[in-house]
């Protein structure tokens, strides 16, 4: 089959090659057909090193297709389902499950290390990013990670539930709870920043500014519910119009570099929150000194996958986009198929595009 391999770490183009199989199918297994994936900005950090990854390895964590086949002991599925890639399954058994916190749970990166394909020849094994890797015509998960969707939901859409919408609007509705009336900022209006805005609209925040370098994406954040859009430069002057200086009630930090959560500490106000969306580096340390930390009293939340039940965040999401209370296909703002994959990896490094949809 078809696939998208990156060969080393730190390479910014993709092969696409036809010699590659799935590996590691039986029990407990679902073979998917990929029908459609996004292009997420981690699936980029991965390939640059941001975030670990053996290689080679083939990325794409954000898909949706059909289940081909099903493992020994899989019951709950069956050939033909319709269903969502989910890269970080809930066991339902560890301590973070028990407690209600399944977006902690580990068990999902437990076959991090075990390939997903594999290639004729001596260096034959060939890595699924966070997993799953589905820049792909086929993918091998387990079934905790092959979410049913139900039928009218198009592959589009179902794949950009699969990470990017669920980990914006969980960060807004879950993690930070923004209160109706509050002030907020969004930095890094991406597909993941503009579902953070999606989502602050939703819970009836009265300002809701967006910061971007790029222009385009600062438009369009004025068509998803953002109040103002501004770049870096012109933050302060937005805070000082709007909060007469004192800073945002929210600050969403949806880049995961050091800097801008610096700047989203700044403009945040005193006990207002900074919610840390952003997956970045492993070396990149944010400085925070001991007395701002005690006097401010603002409150840091990360939030992992949208901080909440994934399952649950994807029916939400799906109730919300049938009754029109959030737009999903407008964040689709480039189509490619599988061979056009580096020009669309090109535009997500220029900022030109929201999501863009590999259709498979």
């Amino acid at each position: 089959m078809r696939a998208a391999v990156l060969q080393e770490t730190g390479q910014d183009k993709l092969e696409v090659l036809d010699d590659v199989e799935t590996a590691g199918f039986g029990p407990g297994r679902v073979r998917i057909r990929v029908r459609a994936t996004g292009l997420c900005h981690s699936d980029l950090s991965a390939m640059n090193g941001v975030l670990p990854q053996p290689a080679p390895f083939v990325p794409g964590h954000e898909g949706a297709g059909e289940v081909v086949e099903v493992g020994e002991g899989v019951t709950r599925l069956k050939p033909g389902d319709r269903v969502v890639v989910c890269w970080l399954p809930a066991c339902g058994a560890c301590p973070a499950c028990k407690r209600g916190q399944t977006e902690l749970c580990l068990a999902g990166f437990m076959n991090a290390g075990t390939p997903n394909f594999k290639r004729p020849g001596a260096h034959a094994d060939v890595f699924g990013f966070a997993g799953t890797g589905t820049f792909a015509e086929e993918v091998v998960v387990d079934a905790g990670c092959a979410v049913p969707i139900p039928d009218d939901v198009p592959f589009d859409i179902a794949a950009l539930i699969g990470c990017g919408v669920t980990t914006g609007l969980g960060a807004a509705l879950n993690t930070a709870d923004v209160e109706a009336g509050s002030s907020v900022a969004v930095i890094g209006c991406g597909g993941v920043g503009i579902s953070a805005i999606q989502g602050a609209r939703l819970k009836g925040a009265a300002e809701i500014v967006a910061v971007d370098p790029v222009a385009s994406r600062r438009e369009a954040a004025l068509g998803f519910g953002a109040t103002t859009a501004v770049s870096p430069d012109e933050l302060p002057d937005a805070k000082q119009r709007i909060t007469a200086g004192e800073g945002f009630d929210y600050v969403f930090e949806v880049v995961g570099r050091s800097a801008t959560a610096r700047t989203a500490y700044d403009n945040t106000r005193r006990g207002g929150t900074l919610v840390v969306v952003g997956a970045g580096a492993m070396d990149d340390f944010l400085q925070l000194n001991m007395f701002e930390l005690f006097f401010d009293e603002k409150r840091i939340l990360p939030s992992m996958y949208g901080g909440g039940d994934v399952v649950r965040s994807y029916e939400r999401t799906v109730a919300l986009w049938r009754a029109g209370r959030i737009d999903l296909a407008g964040l689709i703002t480039h189509r490619v198929p599988l061979s056009g994959i580096n020009e669309a990896l090109d535009q997500m490094r220029t900022g030109t595009a929201l999501r863009t949809c590999i259709e498979i």
